[in-house]
């Protein structure tokens, strides 16, 4: 029997070594790529992923920073959950505070940056309403407390005393049923943050010609231009600015903290940072305050996840 050599014309030998020479090309940009992506790589992995890890390893142990690590399985969780009646308050009020504050700020910052962007004078408002985010929430609470004195020469108490609308001082931040909305009303004052820049940088990039087509099409109003073609083109921000606001819902301890203190009265303000923190830097109770920071850790991912299948395209 004779063996068939299969012979290959020049010209398949030529598309052979293009492809591989093509290979090679994209080869060496991919480790490009990666090596200018390393520094960012290393410093993420070293001061979020390790320590994201570590966490979850020491929510299942008894640590105290003085003795090993000692495991301990579920406990920690079985007691969070079942056991921790201040948990379960400050639970409730960081839930109480993320429906209410997260979406009015997201709202808030978005319509904000829609309306500034249609001033001359954009760059003044603009900062006019960043510089509270940047500035220290315990700076800030200084001006609030004493709007909100509880006293009769509190702002708030003194306007309303000589409007007749109150009879007596109401102590806003020691009466445990106004001390949320005061925080809530803080942070909203304090919500303009990187959020309302993304939104108005966004607001920028819309070509104006889009709107000029749409007038064509039959837009006639700003909410029409708001909701046809402004929204869709502004997916990406408006993602960012979301999981921007949960996390910032979730997390709000400085505020609450100068605000009402620590704790609060009734733990009317005690939150799951401020839980955290009361466990990590007071108790020095390390594997209780990694199960909290665990959870908290879970159920923001989870909110992020939903946000990002609502407002994600199949294009991005």
């Amino acid at each position: 029997m004779q063996s068939s050599v299969e012979v290959k014309s020049p010209l398949q030998l030529t598309s052979q070594k293009v492809s591989r020479f093509k290979l090679t090309q994209a080869g060496k940009r991919a480790a490009l790529g990666y090596l200018f992506l390393s520094p960012f790589l290393i410093l993420f992995i070293v001061f979020t992923v390790i320590p994201v890890v570590q966490s979850v390893y020491l929510s299942f142990t008894y640590y105290n920073m003085l003795q090993p690590a000692k495991w301990v399985g579920l406990s920690n969780y079985s007691v969070l959950f079942l056991e921790d009646d201040i948990f379960i308050k400050s639970l409730k009020n960081t839930f109480i505070f993320a429906v209410i504050a997260g979406p009015l700020s997201y709202c808030l910052s978005f319509l904000l940056a829609w309306v500034i962007n249609t001033l001359k004078a954009k760059m003044v408002f603009s900062l006019a309403f960043y510089v509270p985010s940047i500035t220290s929430g315990i700076a800030l609470s200084i001006v609030w407390l004493y709007i909100f004195s509880g006293d009769r020469y509190g702002l708030l108490n003194n306007w309303m005393l000589s409007w007749g609308m109150i009879s007596e001082p109401i102590l806003w931040t020691a009466d445990p049923d106004t001390i949320m909305p005061v925080i809530i009303i803080v942070s909203l004052w304090m919500s303009m943050g990187t959020g309302f820049l993304v939104f108005l940088a966004g607001l920028q990039n819309v070509s104006p010609e889009l709107y000029e087509a749409g007038s064509i099409d039959g837009i006639s109003s700003r909410f029409q231009e708001l909701w046809h073609i402004t929204l869709p083109l502004m997916k990406p921000q408006l993602l960012f600015g979301a999981v921007n606001a949960i996390v910032g819902a979730f997390g709000v301890f400085d505020i609450a903290v100068a605000i009402s203190g620590m704790p609060s009265p009734n733990y009317a303000g005690h939150t799951i940072i401020s839980h955290l923190f009361d466990y990590a830097f007071i108790r020095f109770e390390l594997g209780y305050a990694s199960a909290i920071a665990v959870f908290l850790f879970f159920v923001t991912l989870g909110l992020g996840r939903i946000v990002m299948r609502l407002l994600s395209s199949k294009e991005q």
